[in-house]
């Protein structure tokens, strides 16, 4: 299936695919295009099954994800996915290497153990809403990790990613159900880090406990000099707790 895309940038241009994280949408990379790299590259970022205006229809496993994306994108770019967007970067470049000329993996979400994804799966099935905008931005400051975010930042995004429901409250556009899926996704082995033997860029936030020193490791050791790793400051979103730094080492790679 064919997924809702943004784009920026002439469309004759090299492509860079952006591709978001378990409870994003593709809008979440207008800063990052509009501000540093749409001025010479044609940038596009989708929205997953499940998510934003995309269908939401199932299955949410990785091969139905990674399906989306081959039947979206279908010839050669750099990529760029945060979270589990950089796992599915990482599925694309293991069936199709030749569509992926590097990757730039922004705190990406690559294993989390099973008995943690589990958790995280129980919990994402239960749908958080909001009564006022203030109060979605002061919850998601609080218990989403995002304490370190602008809040200009989080009020950009609900108008964006949330909307009013029958019941009078604010939702988010993601299935709460395919959220679930992929943090089960999450826990299952990854593609040998030997196998993605591309150049890459990993962008870790200093607060971050999504990618770990191991999983680092394993790409140290794999890659070599193909390997450009940047701590940032904040947490796991770095595009929007160290934009600056985040979007300054995207450019430096992808002008390489």
């Amino acid at each position: 299936m064919k997924l809702n895309t943004y784009e920026w940038g002439d469309k004759s241009a090299a492509l860079v695919v952006c591709l978001h994280g378990v409870t994003g949408h593709g809008l979440r990379f207008r800063k990052l295009a509009e501000e540093r790299i749409a001025n010479r590259f044609h940038v596009v970022a989708a929205d997953l099954r499940g998510h934003g205006h995309s269908t939401w229809d199932e299955p949410w496993d990785i091969a139905t994800h990674v399906a989306d994306l081959l039947e979206t994108f279908d010839r050669p770019a750099y990529w760029i996915g945060h979270s589990f967007g950089g796992r599915l970067t990482m599925q694309v470049a293991a069936v199709r290497p030749e569509l992926v000329r590097r990757a730039v993996l922004l705190d990406p979400a690559v294993f989390i153990p099973p008995p943690h994804s589990t958790d995280l799966s129980r919990e994402a099935r239960q749908e958080e809403t909001y009564a006022t905008v203030d109060e979605a931005i002061e919850a998601r400051m609080l218990r989403s990790g995002l304490a370190h975010t602008p809040r200009e930042i989080l009020e950009e995004e609900l108008s964006q990613h949330a909307f009013t429901g029958e019941d009078g409250r604010l939702h988010l556009r993601y299935s709460c159900d395919c959220v679930a899926d992929a943090y089960l996704q999450m826990g299952t082995p990854p593609p040998p880090f030997g196998a993605l033997r591309i150049p890459t860029l990993v962008v870790v936030g200093s607060l971050s406990v999504v990618m770990t020193a191991g999983q680092a490791e394993l790409y140290r050791r794999a890659l070599g000099d193909l390997l450009t790793l940047e701590v940032v400051p904040g947490g796991h979103s770095v595009l929007w707790d160290a934009f600056d730094e985040t979007a300054a080492a995207i450019d430096a790679f992808l002008e390489a």
